[in-house]
């Protein structure tokens, strides 16, 4: 049985932190550098007692609302987020209960970062094939602020928190063709929070300020920008190439690429890299961050109603980044 995008909508938390309110804090930066280095103007922050699932569930009343759709029908949950409430319950299960969606959906949440969206539809794709769910709400929901350190102004100035709800069902206006997915976990370390799981339970208090003033701590999230950077260049290229040979596609049937919205600097690189023109490359970061698992969901909703998806098209969405993790696939807009 195929599987369709059927509906997507997304929610932004009220706090906005401009580039003007960073360069407060970090005098040594300008507001002009910032916009022309990581293509972000401002993002969105949730507050101190905001949570993913409290943000997810804003989307996903979004988009019941928007696309009026009939809550009774929703027969599974997949929600992506590596902020969750809880060890455990699972967050998609208290979603499931805010929401009020029958108890005969089921529910469960995944750990993945930026590549977290491509997986959600595989996951959704396979529910539909087995004949297990018709109607799943995948939900991408993140909010790294709570994992950066306040003097750690470049992760700052990238990351934005964000929530997206997409409806995957046997109908739908994009049909979902096959996958490539990756997985490198010797990248681990590169970009990680290490405190608050079993291995790291407790605070270090090992801050380490350098005399660029960049921060280390294994207490909050810690990026290796130089090896990130590197493993994107090197696996994105090959991502796009297998996914078009399992596709029997070439890079002239598609008519947009929209990557995971990491920086404007990589995503260009990328772009330049794998010689896609520019009319044929969406960004949608300027005014919400890196919003990690959230960036595709947001950017399809963007470019939908730029009018940038057209009836025909072909559309091809590569996730990338923490794990190391990757995975794209392609959209056929009906």
């Amino acid at each position: 049985m195929k599987a369709f995008i059927k509906a997507i909508s997304y929610y932004l938390p009220d706090k906005v932190v401009t580039n003007e309110e960073l360069v407060s804090e970090f005098p040594e930066w300008t507001v002009e550098k910032v916009a022309a280095k990581v293509g972000v103007h401002q993002r969105h922050i949730v507050a101190d007692d905001e949570t993913a699932s409290d943000i997810a569930t804003m989307a996903a009343e979004k988009l019941i609302l928007e696309h009026n759709i009939d809550r009774s029908t929703i027969d599974f949950v997949l929600l992506c987020t590596q902020s969750p409430d809880y060890f455990l319950p699972t967050s998609a299960c208290i979603i499931q209960n805010r929401l009020g969606l029958s108890t005969s959906c089921g529910a469960l949440d995944f750990n993945l970062g930026c590549s977290g969206f491509v997986y959600g539809l595989s996951l959704a794709k396979g529910l539909i094939a087995g004949n297990i769910a018709k109607n799943i709400l995948l939900l991408t929901a993140e909010t790294y602020s709570k994992h950066i350190h306040p003097k750690d102004k470049g992760n700052r100035t990238i990351f934005g928190d964000a929530s997206a709800a997409t409806l995957i069902s046997t109908d739908g206006f994009a049909l979902i063709e096959d996958f490539c997915l990756g997985t490198d976990g010797r990248g681990a370390e590169n970009l990680i929070v290490k405190k608050g799981g079993a291995r790291q339970p407790n605070s270090k208090n090992d801050l380490i300020i350098d005399e660029n003033g960049n921060q280390t701590s294994s207490d909050y999230l810690f990026m290796n920008g130089g090896e990130i950077f590197n493993f994107t260049s090197e696996a994105v290229p090959v991502l796009v190439e297998e996914v078009l040979k399992k596709n029997n596609l070439s890079m002239h049937d598609i008519q947009l690429f929209i990557f995971h919205q990491a920086n404007k600097y990589m995503m260009n690189y990328l772009r330049k890299l794998i010689d896609i023109e520019p009319e044929r490359f969406y960004f949608c970061l300027e005014n919400v961050g890196n919003t990690v698992s959230s960036t595709i969901p947001i950017a399809l909703y963007e470019a939908n109603k730029e009018n940038r998806i057209q009836k025909g098209s072909n559309v091809l969405i590569a996730g990338f980044g923490v794990g190391y993790s990757w995975g794209a696939t392609i959209l056929r807009i009906l």
